[in-house]
């Protein structure tokens, strides 16, 4: 099946369609109480993600934005992903959204020589969990996190792959 998905650096020209993925995922899907004034890096992909040394990446089906994923570069030399979101009739094996987006970070981390990544979600993204734990990725407790990690204030479940160790 030939399909017409692309996975490319996005910045702030996107982030209205950012947002537009984003919000309802949380809010109306999963009932996380977080607000846009609460993650304001959503209007400053280029400074937050690019800036940092890390990315983000838009997953786009036909040309419309169905999926997103960032990458924010700490000392470590580490990572945090932020905002894997992927619209919901775009999940799933058929498209592999979700895993081309994690693939496309991961190789970035690689080639900019970070060694480690982290991540934070909340327990109820159920099918997260096992995608990240599929993917290698290890529960962490939070105290164990690194001091310059970006904790998000409504994380509760943390996430960690050793780059170094992994294929």
């Amino acid at each position: 099946m030939t399909t017409a998905l692309s996975i490319d650096p996005i910045g702030n020209a996107c982030s209205r369609e950012v947002i537009d993925i984003i919000l309802p995922i949380q809010q109306l899907e999963f009932n996380v109480p977080v607000t846009l004034d609460a993650q304001p890096d959503l209007l400053q992909l280029d400074e937050v993600y690019h800036g940092s040394g890390g990315g983000f990446w838009g997953a786009r089906y036909e040309g419309q934005l169905v999926g997103t994923i960032g990458l924010i570069a700490f000392d470590g030399p580490a990572g945090a992903i932020r905002k894997m979101f992927v619209r919901k009739e775009y999940r799933g094996k058929e498209l592999s959204v979700a895993q081309k987006l994690l693939d496309t970070l991961i190789a970035y981390s690689r080639q900019h020589g970070l060694h480690a990544l982290y991540l934070g979600t909340v327990p109820k993204l159920q099918a997260a969990l096992r995608f990240y734990e599929r993917n290698g990725f290890r529960p962490i407790q939070k105290q164990d996190l690194p001091p310059a990690f970006p904790v998000m204030p409504v994380d509760t479940v943390f996430y960690y792959l050793d780059l170094s160790t992994q294929p």
